[in-house]
């Protein structure tokens, strides 16, 4: 019996941490990592927001990686400097704006390393930039824009001396889509519960 606890830490260990296969594919995304599934479908019905566009925007940001930081500048190409902010986490939030919210929600144990707090935080900060700019709620390049820059900047319209960033929105913008099309496929089989799954039920 010692052994097969053993034997079930390991594997729990070892699910925990494993990188994803397909990271282009958001049904092999949440087939892979199950909470994941969960924290975004808790988080879409808070927000009352589609989960496939938080999902691109975690792409882009982090690459899906719990613990993701800006490079650090480098001075003669080798010795390490600072890095260029204080983004972190999956979400890449910054320190006073990981503040901002977790006054505003309560949700003050909150860790940007955790998937279900960052990808709270993202349907937070876009539905609050929906409200103050009146972006729709479904436009994944509009919401990109205002994620990247920030409430403020995005109503000053400082992403239009920015060619690349609206370049990078507009690839969000096809993951998002994509995300979208391969969600509506799986979304049915992703809601059985595990048993069901298993069985071909």
């Amino acid at each position: 019996m010692r052994w097969l606890v053993l034997l079930g830490c390991v594997l729990l260990v070892g699910c925990s941490t494993t990188p994803l296969r397909n990271a282009g594919d958001i049904c092999s995304i949440y087939e892979q990592k199950r909470s994941w599934y969960r924290a975004s479908v808790a988080a879409s019905e808070k927000w009352n927001q589609p989960v496939w566009i938080p999902m691109a925007i975690m792409r882009q940001e982090s690459g899906f990686k719990a613990r993701a930081k800006p490079p650090r500048k480098r001075y003669f190409g080798f010795i390490p400097g600072p890095r260029k902010s204080s983004a972190y986490g999956f979400a890449q939030v910054l320190d006073g704006t990981w503040r901002d919210y977790q006054r505003a929600t309560g949700n003050t144990r909150g860790k940007r390393r955790k998937f279900r707090d960052a990808v709270d935080f993202i349907h937070w900060y876009n539905a609050t930039n929906s409200r103050k700019n009146g972006i729709a709620g479904n436009d994944t390049y509009n919401l990109y824009l205002g994620y990247h820059e920030g409430i403020t900047g995005f109503r000053r319209k400082s992403y239009q001396q920015k060619p690349a960033l609206m370049t990078i929105a507009r690839n969000v913008k096809r993951q998002a889509d994509v995300y979208q099309q391969q969600y509506q496929s799986c979304r049915q089989s992703l809601s059985r519960g595990w048993f069901r799954r298993f069985f071909g039920l």
